[in-house]
């Protein structure tokens, strides 16, 4: 049986990135160097056989993708499974003010509910996509989450993800 090819994608830089702001689930902007960076990706892709292009349905993650889709004539696909893990009330704090140590507010989305999400991502494309070759653009830390949940690791050991890096996973 053929395997699912999953290339798992961090959007391009947004302008919260650039400030260090907290985006969580709000919607971010891409900077001229997020879409740059995208372009940049896209002709690489250009040449690759894919069949699906799937994103967050937060914007910073659509444009990305739409991007990356547009050399292929295809349409972006987009999931709320695939949204940045819910900051609650960190939304929008500049990131080196947030406290590290807990207790966090009980409106941060749990890490189990994050890698729970996860893996019903994971799920999605095994039932959606057997076989075919996948691109999914997300956030950083569900991408984390996603890949913690497919090679069975915690968060804290897998590697950070930069703008607009891809990771490969084969389902």
């Amino acid at each position: 049986m053929a395997k699912t090819k999953l290339y798992l994608v961090r959007h391009g830089e947004t302008l919260d990135n650039v400030n260090k702001i907290m985006q969580g689930q709000t919607q971010g902007e891409l900077t001229e160097a997020g879409r740059e960076q995208a372009r940049q990706l896209a002709q690489r892709l250009a040449s690759w056989q894919v069949d699906a292009f799937v994103s967050s349905d937060l914007k910073r993650s659509i444009d990305t993708c739409r991007l990356l889709a547009e050399p292929h004539g295809m349409d972006v696909v987009q999931t709320p499974l695939l949204r940045e893990r819910d900051w609650g009330s960190f939304t929008g704090l500049y990131i080196p003010d947030i406290p590290l140590d807990d207790p966090w507010p009980d409106d941060i989305e749990s890490l189990p509910d994050l890698k729970a999400r996860a893996s019903r991502f994971l799920d999605f494309v095994r039932e959606n996509y057997r076989g075919k070759t996948v691109v999914a653009v997300g956030h950083g830390i569900i991408n984390k989450a996603i890949q913690a949940v497919f090679y069975g690791k915690q968060m804290r050991d897998v590697a950070r993800m930069t703008n607009a890096e891809v990771r490969y996973l084969e389902l």
